[in-house]
This record gives C-alpha cells, sequence and structure tokens, in this order.
C-alpha cells in the first residue's frame, strides 16, 4: 500500500478538494482506495456524505484501542472507502505529545490497512505540528497544493527545510498548481515558472473553477457531477502523473 499525504501549511489552497477528487480518480483507475481525513473540520467527510464521528475519537486512535479498519466507512463510489473527519482530531497534537513513540506510531497504525488496500490518502490538516511529523513519517510522499502567490510559495520552501532539517529526504515532495486565475498576470507568471524552476513539481494545473465550489451543493467529487469539467478532466491528469511517479512505479 501507497501513502499519499495531501498537505499544506498554508490553508485555503485546494488541498480537501484535490484529497477527494484524486481519491476518486484512483479509484476509479482500480485501485483499492482509502481517504483518511485528518481535519477535525471534516470537509472531506462532508463531501462523501459521511457522518464525521469516528468511535472513540482521536484518542482511541493513538492509544491503538481502536483498530483502523473498524473506523473505515463505504462511499457512494466502488472502490473509495473513507476513515472520516472528527472534531476530536484537534486534540491529536496532545495525544502525540504523550506518547513516548507518538510520532512513529502513525505509521504502526496503519500498517494492517496494507492487506485491504492499494493506497491511502491522507487529508491533512494545514499547520507544522506532531501530527504533521507523524505523517511525514507514515507517507511515501506529500503532495502539496500551491496557489500561485508569493506568500504560498514561501510556504512551500518552509515544508522543503523543514524535511531536510528533520532528514526526511526520503520523502518525496510533490508540489502541484492550484486555483490557479490565468486572467491573472502572477498566476501566469508562475504557472510557467515554477515547474522549470522546480524538478519535483508536477506538470499538471488545477484552475480556479466554479465546479470545485459546486462539490459543496453536489457533496461529490467534480467527475461525479459534471464529467466534461475541464477541472474533472485535470484531476484526472494529475492523478495519472502521480500514478507513474508514485503509485504505480513501486
Amino acid at each position: 500500500m501507497r501513502v499519499l499525504a495531501l498537505y499544506s501549511i498554508k490553508g485555503g489552497v485546494g488541498k480537501t478538494a484535490a484529497a477527494v477528487n484524486l481519491a476518486y480518480e484512483a479509484a476509479r483507475a482500480g485501485h483499492r482506495t482509502l481517504l483518511w481525513d485528518m481535519d477535525p473540520q471534516a470537509a472531506a467527510t462532508f463531501y462523501l456524505r459521511v457522518e464525521p464521528r469516528v468511535k472513540g475519537g482521536g484518542k482511541g486512535i493513538v492509544n491503538g484501542k481502536r483498530a483502523l479498519d473498524d473506523l473505515v466507512r463505504a462511499t457512494d463510489f466502488r472502490g473509495l472507502d473513507l476513515l472520516p473527519g472528527d472534531f476530536s482530531y484537534r486534540d491529536l497534537d496532545l495525544r502525540l505529545d504523550r506518547d513516548k513513540k507518538g510520532v512513529k506510531r502513525l505509521r504502526k497504525r496503519i500498517r494492517p490497512l496494507d492487506a485491504d488496500y492499494d493506497l491511502l490518502i491522507l487529508d491533512c490538516p494545514p499547520s507544522i505540528s506532531l501530527t504533521s511529523e507523524a505523517v511525514f513519517r507514515a507517507a511515501d510522499a506529500l503532495v502539496v497544493p500551491v496557489i500561485p502567490t508569493t506568500l504560498s510559495l514561501r510556504t512551500l520552501d518552509q515544508l522543503d527545510d523543514f524535511r531536510r532539517d528533520e532528514g526526511l529526504d526520503r520523502l518525496a515532495l510533490l508540489p502541484f498548481l492550484s486555483m490557479v486565475d490565468r486572467r491573472r498576470g502572477m498566476h501566469r507568471q508562475i504557472a510557467a515558472e515554477l515547474p522549470n524552476e522546480r524538478s519535483e513539481c508536477l506538470q499538471t494545473v488545477i484552475p480556479n473553477a466554479s465546479d470545485v465550489e459546486k462539490m459543496g451543493h453536489h457533496r461529490a467529487p467534480i467527475r461525479a457531477f459534471n464529467r466534461r469539467s475541464p477541472a474533472a478532466t485535470a484531476c484526472g491528469k494529475l492523478w495519472r502523473e502521480l500514478a507513474e511517479r508514485v503509485v504505480d512505479g513501486e
């Protein structure tokens, strides 16, 4: 099982929408896929029409009293399951801090899922924290949405520096451009320059499209309600690029 973490220090960059759409595209391509909504806001859980509640909450997950596979819920989409978000996840940092092996605990907890899934996608809360460190040690790659602004690029550099400082060079860092509005000069400029400046950058660009916002109304991935949408096409292309780089090449 490969583990991809949709992650950003900065909020409001289209991370959860990307996580849901990539999970859907992976399942559609035939991969047994589990999406874990780790954000206490539980937006991915809302999009997939699942109740945002986990029996035992974050405490049960950290202390091992709840097996993760017991907490998994089916979605309306074949091949795609969800481990729901829960408001108690807001305390995960505290619970990991109380555990001497807390940062390494997450990787151990997800190992039993190997038998049931080909791919685990983590939708992570926006922060640098103990939860983040646990994710970094559990994931094979960080998939990082970057909106084409100076501050968003700065957070990408901060994340890269943190990864190196923590000795996590084996962890792939895969940024991609998100919420791109080509009517804006800065967006066009950064979209043209970033892939050339950072060889690890994925080539697919996700547009700033109304269909992304409509996910909240339809409570579904974009392709499920508008398969001809340019945003849906871009998400499918982004998935194929990720599959080639990380998933199918294992």
